[in-house]
Order: C-alpha cells, then sequence, then structure tokens
C-alpha cells in the first residue's frame, strides 16, 4: 500500500473539463484541505487492485471525535487509485486507519498509517 497527502490547493487550477477539477466532487478551497491517496497492490504478484472498497477513520491527538471516509476509484495513467479530500485543521499527528475491502474475501486488510502535520 502506498500513502500520500497532498495540499488539495494542487487540483485547485485545473480547468473544470479536467478530470481532476470534479474528483470527489471537487476540490474544496480551504488552507487546511488536504487530497488523501492510497494505491493498493497485491502482496505476492504486486498487481495494482482495483476492485476494492477503501475507507479511512482519521484521529488526530488534538481533536475530539474520528472521521470515517470512503475512498473514491480514481482513474491516474490509466490506474486505479483511491482518494478524498479532508479537513486537517491543525499542526499535529493524524492516525489515519485504512481498511480495504475486496470482493470475496471474510474481513477487510487493515493498515494504519501516522502522518505528521505541520504548515
Amino acid at each position: 500500500i502506498y500513502f500520500g497527502v497532498l495540499p488539495a490547493a494542487m487540483v485547485c487550477g485545473h480547468p473544470k473539463s479536467h478530470s481532476e477539477a470534479t474528483m470527489h466532487g471537487g476540490a474544496p478551497g480551504g488552507i487546511h484541505e488536504y487530497h488523501i491517496v492510497i494505491a493498493v497492490f497485491d502482496d505476492a504478484p504486486g498487481a495494482r487492485i482495483e476492485d476494492a472498497k477503501v475507507t479511512a477513520s482519521i484521529s488526530g491527538l488534538g481533536h475530539v471525535g474520528l472521521k470515517s471516509l470512503a475512498l473514491e476509484p480514481m482513474s491516474i495513467a490509466g490506474t486505479i487509485t483511491y482518494g478524498t479530500f479532508v479537513n486537517l485543521p491543525g499542526d499535529d499527528r493524524y492516525d489515519i486507519r485504512v481498511a480495504i475491502n475486496r470482493p470475496g474475501q471474510k474481513a477487510p486488510a487493515v493498515v494504519n498509517f501516522m502522518y505528521q502535520h505541520g504548515r
């Protein structure tokens, strides 16, 4: 699994006709908005997994509550990656739990990431 966090502003400048301008309902414009991206690969052959349902639960040390988000499939350079926009308001450490459900799989594969957010 590859995990990335990018400022949402990176996709705000695309023309409306560009596919990235409308993904996930369009990029939010706030200064604390980020794009989470997950690429999933099969362990043995290393092939990209493109048929999963992916969710992320995000909690920050300085914030109350847990955000649970569905990551939508995105086509990038002919491959599928999963992503969504999220608000990360503080200079904080965020724990991000990613669950990957594949068809026919009894239980999701779960991976935990730590993201240290700073301005």
